[in-house]
């Protein structure tokens, strides 16, 4: 029997967890690669005023040292209460360098000083798919839900363990992945990406 071919793409990312979570939502069609395994691609700085923005810069400049299918994302926590902070600084929240304990130690501590009780937000993702320096299309994804007062379960990454989504009582740190995928705003876009790429039927 005949072995079918992968479809290859390059993941603009250095986040393990981002990868992984590409590689389990898009399937066994697909072989992923990040930054990871390619040290010689530079650092690109996220000037942009939204996730759109910033996932088409990474987008591009991966794209002109690649030639197939590059993949970028860019996403964050987006609370009421903050007026739409973390927002496209998520991943700095606490500052440059600081870790994702540090942004979620001071997203508790800004909501347990606010003035309002209200605990919404919603997690929101941006992909941008490119080729040739081009970039094709974008896909977005986004999941209502609220902050819990403290961290709860071992799994996900960054402020899973504080995100309830809408409908649910427990945290995507405390889902299984798959429980997850199904409704999170990177499992929407992604979604939206492999419907795109299964119709447009892509040339390895």
């Amino acid at each position: 029997m005949k072995e079918v071919s992968k479809q290859r793409m390059l993941f603009a990312t250095r986040n393990a967890h981002k990868t992984r979570e590409v590689r389990e939502i898009l399937g066994a069609g697909w072989e992923v690669e990040d930054l990871t395994a390619r040290p010689d691609l530079p650092e690109v700085e996220e000037t942009g005023d939204t996730f759109e923005e910033n996932a088409k810069l990474k987008a591009l400049a991966a794209s002109a040292h690649y030639a197939g299918w590059v993949l970028a994302d860019d996403s964050g926590l987006e609370v009421d209460a903050l007026g739409g902070a973390p927002g496209v600084r998520s991943a700095r929240f606490a500052g440059e360098g600081a870790g994702m304990a540090a942004n979620r130690a001071l997203l508790r501590d800004k909501l347990s000083k606010g003035q309002s009780s209200d605990r919404r937000g919603r997690f929101r993702c941006v992909l941008a798919l490119a080729r040739q320096g081009v970039v094709i299309r974008t896909f977005s994804g986004a999941v209502e839900g609220s902050i819990a007062p403290s961290e709860r379960g071992e799994g996900g990454f960054g402020y899973d363990a504080l995100f309830v989504p809408e409908g649910s009582g427990q945290t995507f740190a405390e889902l299984a992945p798959a429980e997850k995928h199904a409704c999170s705003h990177r499992g929407r876009a992604l979604a939206a990406l492999s419907a795109y790429l299964t119709a447009e039927e892509p040339a390895a």
